[in-house]
């Protein structure tokens, strides 16, 4: 999600198009703290892994 949102960003800021900017911006943030969240060994949505 983390790469995915890196790849919008990028798109979004070379192609000048905001929708794909905030959009990345936003998948950066919520695989941000997916990840924390994970590494801290919490269960995220009933599941304690996601592969």
């Amino acid at each position: 999600m983390i790469i995915l949102g890196v790849i919008l960003l990028i798109v979004g800021f070379v192609a000048s198009i905001p929708i794909l900017w905030t959009i990345g911006i936003i998948l950066v943030v919520v695989g941000a703290i997916l990840a924390l969240l994970g590494a801290t060994g919490r269960a995220i949505g009933g599941r304690k892994f996601w592969y």
